[in-house]
């Protein structure tokens, strides 16, 4: 069964699956912080027919989400662009390929949906909500948008007044100590009207949005302005850099953490959700200290037998994990005498078949003063290449240094 914007759409069977990780019943912070948000970006879709090779692509990477992630994922999200022209037919191969997933599935539009001139054919994909709506998820105030309707078709990007008062209304209203997540098709800084682009992005700094997360640009891009990270996920269908995949996105208690998951790579997968790497440091206050809690999530279709994690080189001693009631896997950690001012994390999970799956971030020792940043909603604020969380810092896309789009075959 298929879950599209919280509604279930009919033909479709749920895949049962018993989980065999051992669960720890034992009072300790980590289950005070409840589990985090975490959730599966796969970009741009642009899918035109049967035969082309990303929708073989787009049916693999459901499998894969479904055997792999299953129990571990709150949603998968889709950032516009969905069918390359917009075409009924074109919908209705999304439709079929959704019924692999059996958590929610959240759509938004993009400029080539609204390329009939109307959303009517998106609106046609089952159980697809009105936009501009907003949902509770672990916590998180998640609110989707649509940046292309009230345009005229094509990147005409724009949000309209109403969607713009529903949006402050939304933000004034989240309780305080909420964090906000927006998802929209693009950077707020490509919204065609300046009256729009600078009202969005007062809204977004004004509120604190911890997370923005986006498609178009076709390249994999994580940007800071010191309040919010921006994040956008290589498209799906058209390929300018790297493999096809998707990215596993977290927000831990205010901490967003961002990886790129390769359709090749092997499991199982390791997403570290707490603390921050450097790079994505929303406030000084992210820093560590003398003792902090280290939060992940692993994605695997086996048993994982094994979490450890150590502090600075590969030749640091293990440190064991356990895995508590809410299925993140924690440990309390301390830091090493003259610990560097970036300190690497490894965590490293090891399932029944002895296969290895490690994430390694580098974190900001206190006391730690991010750079100043201006909160500019474009990608001003990008935080370069992290070619081993999967961004190559090529930006090849129609943003920015663009080569001729192409699907993949």
């Amino acid at each position: 069964m298929v879950v599209l914007n919280g509604a279930l759409v009919a033909g479709t069977r749920p895949v049962a699956r018993a989980r065999r990780h051992p669960v720890l019943l034992m009072p300790d912070s980590s289950l005070a912080a409840g589990r985090p948000l975490v959730y599966a970006h796969l970009g741009d879709l642009h899918i035109t027919d049967a035969r082309a090779g990303h929708y073989r692509d787009l049916l693999a990477l459901l499998a894969q989400l479904e055997t792999e992630g299953a129990g571990q994922l709150d949603f998968l999200y889709l950032p516009g662009d969905v069918a390359d022209n917009g075409r009924p037919e074109q919908y209705r191969l999304v439709a079929t390929a959704l019924r692999l997933a059996s958590v929610p599935v959240h759509v938004i539009t993009g400029d080539h949906d609204m390329e009939p001139r109307s959303l009517a054919n998106f609106y046609g994909l089952p159980a697809t909500a009105p936009l501009p709506w907003a949902r509770t998820v672990r916590g998180v105030r998640c609110l989707f948008l649509d940046m292309c309707g009230a345009g005229a078709g094509g990147p005409d990007f724009r949000l309209g007044t109403a969607q713009l008062s529903w949006l402050a209304t939304e933000l004034s209203q989240v309780p305080a100590g909420t964090e906000v997540a927006l998802f929209l098709h693009t950077y707020p800084a490509d919204l065609v009207d300046a009256a729009e682009r600078a009202q969005l992005t007062a809204l977004v700094a004004q509120h604190r949005v911890a997370l923005l997360d986006m498609g178009h640009t076709h390249y994999n891009e994580l940007a800071n302005d010191g309040t919010t990270i921006y994040a956008a996920t290589r498209s799906t269908g058209q390929l300018e850099e790297g493999p096809v995949g998707f990215s596993l996105v977290s927000l831990d208690q205010g901490v967003v953490s961002w990886r790129f998951k390769p359709l090749d790579a092997v499991f199982p997968f390791v997403l570290i959700t707490a603390p921050a790497d450097y790079r994505l440091l929303r406030h000084a206050g992210q820093a560590v200290g003398a003792q902090f809690t280290v939060r992940a999530v692993v994605l695997g279709a086996e048993e994982v037998q094994q979490v450890a994690y150590w502090l600075g080189d590969d030749d640091a001693p293990r440190q064991p994990m356990q895995r508590d009631a809410v299925g993140v896997w924690w440990a309390t950690a301390s830091l090493p005498a003259g610990a560097a001012a970036r300190l690497p994390l490894t965590v490293e999970a090891r399932d029944a078949t002895g296969r290895p799956g490690r994430h390694q971030l580098r974190l900001a020792v206190a006391p730690y003063q991010p750079q100043p940043r201006a909160a500019a909603g474009s990608d001003a604020t990008s935080i370069g290449a992290w070619e081993e969380n999967g961004i190559m810092g090529t930006q090849l896309g129609p943003n920015r240094n663009a080569r001729p789009v192409h699907p993949s075959s």
